[in-house]
């Protein structure tokens, strides 16, 4: 019995001087995983490849002059909000509106062969008042 006595009284001193010790914290490693990368930089490269071409025709010139809008070629897969927000990032200004048109392609005639035209997505962006887009002064700089 003391033999047992006397291995008890170590393994209690041990738990003693373990509850008084001030417990160190353990070492905790930092995973950086792609999804916590910047992203507010991913996201605004995203927004740069939103918006494909200015979309420029007799009917859209006329929606610049009357109501304040303006159309753009945009990717197939963004969204109304991708798009306003990828205009107001590129050329500074507040936007108030976005309607999308999905365009489906053509079947067109290549010779004997039957082809066919991209989809395409429009976006008309209207502006909120007192702002405008000056494609040119963008294309020059």
């Amino acid at each position: 019995m003391s033999a047992a006595k006397k291995e008890a009284a170590p393994k209690a001193e041990k738990a003693e001087k373990a509850a008084k010790a001030p417990k160190a914290k353990p070492a905790t490693r930092k995973v950086v995983d792609i999804k916590d990368a910047p992203k507010k930089v991913a996201s605004q490269e995203k927004l740069i490849s939103v918006l494909l071409a200015p979309h420029i025709t007799e009917k859209t010139s006329l929606a610049m002059q009357n109501s304040n809008t303006y159309s753009f070629r945009v990717r197939r897969d963004s969204t109304k909000p991708e798009i306003k927000a990828a205009v107001e990032l590129m050329f500074n200004v507040k936007v108030s509106g976005v309607q999308v048109v999905n365009e489906t392609g053509k079947d067109r005639r290549f010779g004997r062969i039957m082809g066919r035209t991209q989809d395409i997505k429009k976006a008309y962006v209207r502006l909120a008042p007192g702002q405008t887009i000056d494609y040119e002064a963008k294309i020059k700089a």
